[in-house]
């Protein structure tokens, strides 16, 4: 009898799931709610859009405080070995480029998507591109955080990084506990996640049908052989 009450319940024990299992049920969840009842997967779609607002809204501040913390926390003569990071990161990156452009050729994907109501101009060539790029350089930096601008958010957040440390120790050590309360904040949104997905899965499913669920079924395996090409044989190529 006593076995029985200390048993945990179903509740319970989702809690203390991962967070990769959770979202995979959420996932299973959000499919399952689409093809039972159109209207209650239409009608928590609100999750999915508070749980894709709040990553948006604490992005680009995790981005501009902890780069601000590297950069004024560096002391001088640390060994840091930035550069292979740096160039193992571009090779990787351009590695992971071509693998993507020759698998989108070789097996090319199809996705219904919702159309967008406004219209998007393109650059008219590469004076355009670069005036684009050095204005989102010298952008305000409230307004960058406003909008998303990860461009000047990095150039404000280096230039803060550099003139911060010439500030006294105090100020440093603000700057690291200013750091972890923001990772602290995404921690805690993306423990929603699982809801989130939940939400978003189901809302979509529901809204264009499951011959979508085929299409980016198809799409996921393929973006799943890419990383695995590129972390079991590029990468250790690389390093």
């Amino acid at each position: 009898m006593s076995i029985e009450k200390n048993r945990p319940g179903l509740l319970q024990r989702l809690m203390q799931a991962g967070l990769v299992t959770q979202i995979v049920i959420g996932l299973i969840a959000g499919v399952a709610l689409a093809w039972f009842s159109k209207e209650s997967a239409l009608s928590i779609s609100l999750l999915g859009t508070l749980f894709v607002s709040a990553l948006k809204a604490v992005a680009p501040l995790l981005v501009m405080v902890l780069v601000i913390a590297s950069i004024a926390n560096h002391k001088q003569g640390q060994k840091t070995s930035i550069r292979p990071i740096v160039m193992l990161y571009l090779l990787s990156t351009f590695f992971a480029a071509i693998v993507a452009v020759v698998f989108s050729h070789l097996l090319p994907q199809t996705l219904t998507l919702s159309a967008a109501n406004n219209e998007i101009t393109p650059p008219s060539g590469i004076l355009a591109v670069l005036n684009g790029l050095l204005m989102s350089m010298v952008s305000n930096p409230i307004d960058a955080l406003i909008h998303a601008n990860y461009i000047g958010i990095l150039v404000w957040a280096i230039g803060l990084g550099f003139a911060f440390r010439h500030s006294s120790d105090t100020t440093r050590a603000f700057l690291n506990d200013a750091s972890d309360a923001v990772t602290y904040l995404v921690r805690i949104v993306i423990r929603f996640a699982p809801v989130g997905i939940l939400g978003l899965v189901a809302s979509i499913l529901a809204s264009t049908g499951f011959s979508a669920l085929w299409q980016y079924a198809h799409l996921l395996a393929l973006l799943l052989g890419c990383m695995l090409l590129m972390a079991v044989v590029i990468n250790p190529i690389l390093v």
